[in-house]
């Protein structure tokens, strides 16, 4: 079974930055995609990034030019860096690769 680790959640004060990053312990190089989604209090799980395998990157507009999704194939990890943040982003964050491999998720918060 695959494990997944999530780091960098919490709380921060609007127009602020957060950097999250997921570790899996499988090898992520062949992924399709490896991407980002965030769960928003009574919001539908919507995609925020996600980084395909031949090196296209696709944002939600909510985010463009506020946040970078990277991803390391060495490492197996998939990053969000967030900066500018504002109420609105504050969600339950969650990685994923295919074909079903989510992680735990992780609480953003950002007050006003």
């Amino acid at each position: 079974q695959v494990q997944v680790r999530e780091s960098g959640g919490g709380l921060v004060q609007a127009v602020g930055s957060l950097r999250l990053s997921c570790e899996f312990s499988t090898s992520i190089v062949s992924s399709t995609y490896a991407a980002w989604f965030r769960e928003g209090p009574g919001v539908q799980r919507e995609l925020v990034a996600v980084a395909k395998r031949d090196g296209s990157i696709t944002y939600a507009d909510s985010v463009k030019g506020r946040f970078t999704i990277s991803r390391d194939n060495a490492k197996n990890t998939v990053s969000l860096q967030m900066d500018s943040l504002k109420s609105g982003d504050t969600a339950v964050y969650y990685c994923k690769i295919p074909p079903a491999i989510w992680g735990q998720g992780i609480q953003v918060t950002v007050s006003s």
